[in-house]
């Protein structure tokens, strides 16, 4: 839990209680359904929670902004997003019923009242988002595909409206088509060795109703 103060010195005594609950929820539900692989569960702090808060260090989430997080498994990055904007709306969504069994009972136990999560295919997912986030799920092509009409007009951030995604190692052939991309290394926000070649992706999408 330290390591997230260290990244995030303004939580409040609320969201420090809830991101320390965490690991104790998540070691306890991973006994009944496998959503982290066994090794990473202790290291959950670093591979889930702060890898998924790098999207706060790429574009901080304004007051009113609503989030969709596809092929959310037990709730990354959405959960610790969630936390540490109470006054965003995130929609997390699988298509593994199990998984969103997990988020809703965790969401649930640390008193999480901005999200919604959903047994859904990304493509059936109904609404506007100012931002789509994922970890990896699928190539940048095909996620595109699933999520191109669900981004919102309105631009409330610095960044334009559109997908930011965790992903590592060479992008390069994935993002050929995708001019506007731009690449953010983690490792310019946070130190340790495991972001070493880990990335946010930014694409801007434009709104298509």
């Amino acid at each position: 839990m330290e390591i997230i103060q260290k990244y995030f010195t303004e939580l409040t005594e609320e969201q420090i209680a809830q991101f320390e609950q965490l690991e104790a929820l998540y070691k306890e539900w991973n006994a009944q359904i496998n959503v982290i692989s066994r090794k990473d569960i202790d290291e959950l702090y670093i591979r889930h929670v702060l890898h998924g808060l790098a999207i706060a260090k790429v574009q901080p989430f304004v007051a009113g902004s609503r989030i969709l997080d596809v092929g959310t498994g037990g709730g990354f990055p959405g959960i610790p997003l969630a936390i540490l904007f109470p006054e965003v709306q995130f929609v997390l969504v699988d298509a593994i019923g199990k998984k969103i069994k997990v988020v809703e009972a965790v969401a649930e136990s640390i008193g999480l009242t901005n999200v919604s999560a959903h047994h859904i295919r990304a493509e059936k997912v109904k609404g506007e988002f100012d931002f789509i986030v994922s970890r990896a799920v699928t190539n940048m092509p095909d996620f595109v595909k699933w999520v191109r009409k669900k981004v919102a007009k309105k631009q409330k951030h610095e960044l334009k409206n559109g997908i930011l995604y965790l992903k590592g190692g060479d992008l390069a052939e994935e993002l050929k088509d995708f001019a506007k991309a731009t690449l953010f290394p983690i490792p310019d926000y946070f130190e340790e060795e495991f972001f070493e070649t880990k990335k946010v992706v930014h694409v801007p999408l434009k709104y298509k109703p």
